[in-house]
């Protein structure tokens, strides 16, 4: 299996992705190449104790770097020897198994569809990030990769994140919900209401396992395996819970060392304490997977350090082995709506 990482990319690089090349390398049966500045690759190489190159990394060399202030719709076209493009492109021929980049997301988005093209059927590709539930996590898809959707956007985004979660989180027959303000079929905008139609169905013709409209708290809860949104609710939603996540952490801590009695508390309490500060550990996931793209891609979050980026890297192994993309190709006639006689009202062009 050969990743290739974006080395240039984030608020951390080229230490970050370095270091968790390193890792991946150590740790995981994977080839790693670094694509970017090969000067400064090799400086933070040597910052980590590393004088030559160990076997399983390489470096592809790239001069420029897509910056953060940059158009994020042209930049991958304006800088064709930045880390980025040429990393796209190196998975795009075949170079490697997976792209991995903590740069911007919507160079990557935008880069990721126009070089590596969405797989033959798929409207838009989607952003579907694992976020921490009382079910062991779920699938949200999308979460900002498009924030005006349609009921076909949705009910492609159902079945994506539904293969998603069976081949990835070991979920058989996921449960997929529609992220809504209430559980009856009538509640919601007219998207919310016409993408619910398609997606029951869907599920009555057994393509997924539909549950209905899913309100955010139950969501959180675990309720489903995929939470299915258009990308400005679905974004705000993933927002909330990470800020909810981060004021709750914070809290604890300062309960647990108001005291001496409440610091022994936290002492006994040390093992679980930290698996539930890993539970909301973004960088215990690794990243996001682009889906709906012909090639398997991951944006690591722009402040990923050496162990996030370590994770990304493992997370883009389990997506390229996981066959999802090949899942999608074969039922994406499920996943279209039937196109109507030139001239009826409401036609798709």
């Amino acid at each position: 299996m050969r990743i290739i990482v974006d080395a240039m990319g984030g608020d951390y690089a080229p230490l970050a992705p370095v270091q968790g090349a390193l890792q991946a390398i150590k740790e995981d049966e994977v080839e790693v190449v670094l694509v970017g500045r090969g000067e400064d690759i090799l400086e933070a190489l040597k910052a980590e104790g590393v004088a030559e190159l160990p076997q399983g990394l390489s470096i592809t060399h790239a001069d420029q770097v897509v910056e953060m202030c940059d158009n994020p719709a042209t930049a991958f076209k304006e800088k064709k020897d930045s880390s980025l493009t040429v990393g796209l492109n190196m998975v795009k021929s075949g170079e490697g198994d997976a792209f991995v980049s903590a740069g911007s997301t919507g160079a990557l988005l935008s880069g990721a569809t126009l070089l590596v093209k969405r797989i033959k059927g798929i409207r838009r590709a989607a952003m579907a990030p694992v976020i921490p539930t009382g079910g062991g996590g779920a699938v949200l898809v999308d979460c900002g990769a498009t924030a005006e959707g349609t009921p076909e956007f949705l009910l492609q985004f159902a079945f994506m994140g539904s293969y998603y979660a069976e081949r990835v989180l070991g979920r058989p027959e996921p449960k997929v919900g529609l992220l809504n303000i209430g559980t009856e079929p009538s509640k919601g905008t007219d998207l919310q209401r016409e993408a619910y139609a398609l997606l029951k169905k869907a599920g009555e013709e057994g393509r997924i396992n539909f549950a209905g409209n899913v309100e955010a708290r139950e969501a959180v809860e675990g309720a489903v395996d995929v939470i299915v949104a258009d990308g400005y609710s679905g974004n705000i939603f993933l927002k909330a819970v990470e800020g909810a996540g981060l004021f709750l952490s914070r809290e604890m801590k300062k309960m647990f060392m108001k005291s001496l009695k409440t610091k022994l508390a936290a002492l006994l309490m040390k093992d679980g304490l930290r698996e539930f500060k890993k539970l909301l550990d973004s960088s215990e996931v690794g990243g996001t997977a682009l889906i709906g793209i012909s090639r398997p891609v991951v944006k690591a979050h722009g402040s990923s350090n050496g162990r996030a980026m370590k994770n990304a890297i493992r997370q883009a192994v389990e997506f390229s082995r996981s066959g999802i993309i090949e899942d999608i190709a074969e039922n994406v006639e499920y996943m279209r709506l039937p196109v109507r006689p030139a001239g009826a009202d409401g036609d798709r062009k």
